[in-house]
């Protein structure tokens, strides 16, 4: 009998000790409850002991937690339909108040950084979410923060992680993305071929001072057809040759413009000399009875009768 109560007693003493030893890990920190008040003094890690039935130990983990935030939906500043979601990272930085200011943290700050995503998403432009994200996650996490520290929470870091577009702007956005892409080409040709045309120029210049240049340009061009194998044979013109040809022509078309100016005023001068030498015509001069014969007509009177002379009115009155 006695044996056996002291097996009771020995029982019910391991039963105690395994009731108050409890242990906390590297990365959790415990809180203690005493008849519903909580303990000052948080137990560390390792092997810790309670009173059994009095008191109540809670583990809280001080690890960073990694935590999707669903896509929320939205509509941007520019009036753009977005479907926008990111990570949050935070760790608990205070064991009391996330067990006793909050009653779930880990809900509570998922719900804090759906709200804040669907707040930055309509403040925000559709430009900024695709290429100013880091502008962003700084708001947002200043955004879950600063509720977070109330509860003993520290947001480390938010991220936005994918940005859905409509099918209409998506297309829209590659068109932009080709036509900048053609512009930038075009562009870079164009420049190309201006420094072509500057150094080919300058080539230019370089080979009419010296005809030198000129021949052995000739002869490479010689080399590389030869060094192709073709049927065709290519033999330099002789770069005076065309020298002489356009000398020859241009002197031709001098001479032309000369005899096409010299005709125009040796046909005029003609014409002036005979207007201003041409001699005075003379009046031939009538004979005497010729012009007495014609008195008695230019007398006549308008009607074609002989008009009477004076001495034959003196006659009748004799």
């Amino acid at each position: 009998m006695i044996i056996e109560l002291l097996i009771a007693i020995l029982a019910l003493g391991v039963l105690y000790v395994a009731a108050s030893l409890k242990v906390v890990r590297q990365y959790e920190r415990g809180v203690v409850f005493r008849f519903g008040r909580v303990q000052q003094l948080t137990r560390g890690p390792g092997l810790t002991m309670i009173v059994p039935v009095v008191d109540h130990l809670r583990k809280v983990n001080l690890q960073i937690v990694t935590m999707p935030v669903p896509a929320q939906e939205g509509i941007t500043r520019d009036n753009v339909t977005v479907r926008v979601d990111a990570v949050v990272y935070f760790q608990v930085a205070d064991p009391q108040k996330a067990i006793i200011n909050v009653e779930d943290y880990l809900f509570a700050v998922g719900q804090v950084a759906q709200t804040s995503l669907r707040s930055i998403i309509g403040k925000s432009d559709l430009d900024d979410l695709l290429s100013n994200r880091e502008k962003l996650n700084q708001g947002l996490e200043l955004m879950i923060d600063s509720p977070a520290l109330g509860w003993g929470v520290h947001i480390d870091r938010v991220e936005i992680k994918d940005v859905s577009l409509p099918e209409s702007m998506e297309r829209s956005i590659a068109r932009q993305a080709e036509a900048e892409r053609e512009r930038r080409s075009r562009i870079i040709s164009a420049d190309g071929e201006f420094q072509a045309s500057r150094k080919l120029a300058d080539a230019a210049h370089v080979m009419s001072d010296t005809p030198q240049a000129m021949q052995l340009r000739l002869l490479e061009t010689v080399v590389e057809v030869a060094a192709e194998q073709n049927s065709t044979l290519v033999l330099p013109f002789p770069v005076e040759l065309l020298q002489f040809v356009d000398t020859v022509k241009g002197g031709g078309r001098a001479e032309a413009a000369r005899s096409q100016e010299q005709r125009p005023a040796a046909a005029e001068e003609p014409a002036e000399t005979s207007d201003a030498e041409a001699p005075e015509a003379e009046v031939p001069e009538l004979p005497e009875h010729t012009a007495e014969h014609a008195l008695p007509q230019q007398r006549s009177g308008g009607n074609g009768e002989p008009a009477e002379s004076p001495d034959s009115e003196v006659v009748g009155t004799a």
